[in-house]
């Protein structure tokens, strides 16, 4: 473990870089667009489920259409209440968690995305789209962003996770499992034992990314990965202590074998915190506020322990 944790500094102190036209590193230092062609030799066989992997939650969510329907993982109460058109303004400040783009993340670093997807209701040509109380962009449009990156990045690895699915029936799952295949192509990696699988094995292979597919419907491809070999437990908190003591216990407690784990080192709003919040939304009320702010460098040491 001493060596993922150099690595893990070594990360840190990295740039944010991405090459330039001619396809060299823009900078003589660690790239956090590169970082996983940057490991050390003696990582490259190592499981990847060793490794610590930066992850972002909602990652889509950087934008959201307040003109759109509200979706289908809102209450009917919220449904109605959406027919103003403040509320939706409203639901945005609380709907965005991420404030960068898929490109961005990726060039800083970030190789798992939590995803949530939908149809939109009125839509006649089973278009999917990335949801978080508003609907997000085209889920084709951030796969081809995804692509982009990974064809300039060819020894990056990649985890979407499609955790979430509302208002789907199984056309549209085929649509959304058509679009993967013609964004990714040969770049998906087969389902296989998670302890199989190593750094130098994928860069063999030319595989970059792997899909989990938390629905029945995987069983059908193989290049859908179980949603179950990605266990994410959710602490539901807005105490940060409280999401320590969750995070320590779901690490100790996690498989040792079969199965990636997610550490989800997030904050979760309750209905009275909106309440008392409501006009300066999530990023003021709970990610800048004083609570977090002075406990969060704990959690991520925490974390890197």
């Amino acid at each position: 473990m001493l060596a993922v944790r150099k690595a893990r500094r070594k990360l840190r102190m990295g740039t944010i870089c991405s090459p330039n036209p001619s396809g060299t590193k823009t900078s003589s230092e660690v790239c956090n667009a590169d970082w996983m062609a940057s490991l050390p030799p003696h990582l490259h066989n190592l499981p990847l489920s060793n490794l610590a992997i930066p992850g972002s939650h909602d990652s889509f969510s950087y934008w959201v259409d307040e003109k759109s329907p509200v979706g289908p993982d809102q209450t009917q109460a919220i449904k109605r209440l959406a027919r103003i058109s403040l509320v939706k303004k409203l639901m945005k400040k609380w709907s965005v968690t991420q404030n960068l783009t898929f490109r961005e993340q990726l060039e800083a670093g970030i190789r798992y995305f939590d995803l949530r997807v939908s149809s939109k209701p009125g839509d006649a040509d089973q278009e999917i789209y990335f949801i978080h109380g508003l609907f997000g962009i085209k889920v084709w449009d951030g796969l081809m962003e995804i692509d982009s990156f990974l064809t300039q990045h060819p020894q990056e690895i990649i985890f979407l996770d499609f955790n979430h699915f509302y208002a789907m029936d199984e056309t549209h799952h085929k649509c959304l499992v058509l679009r993967i295949q013609e964004a990714f192509g040969n770049k998906l990696c087969p389902s296989c034992s998670v302890e199989s699988l190593t750094l130098r094995i994928l860069w063999e292979k030319n595989c970059q990314v792997l899909i989990f597919y938390h629905c029945p419907f995987y069983k059908q491809y193989p290049f859908l990965w179980p949603g179950k070999k990605i266990p994410a437990p959710w602490a539901n908190t807005t105490s940060v202590h409280k999401l320590i003591l969750f995070l320590e216990t779901t690490l100790s407690e996690r498989a040792p074998r079969g199965s990636f784990h997610v550490s989800q080192a997030i904050l979760t709003p309750r209905v009275k915190t909106i309440a008392r919040g409501l006009v300066g939304g999530l990023k003021n009320t709970l990610v800048h506020s004083n609570h977090w702010n002075s406990h969060g460098p704990s959690l991520l040491s925490q974390e890197r322990s």
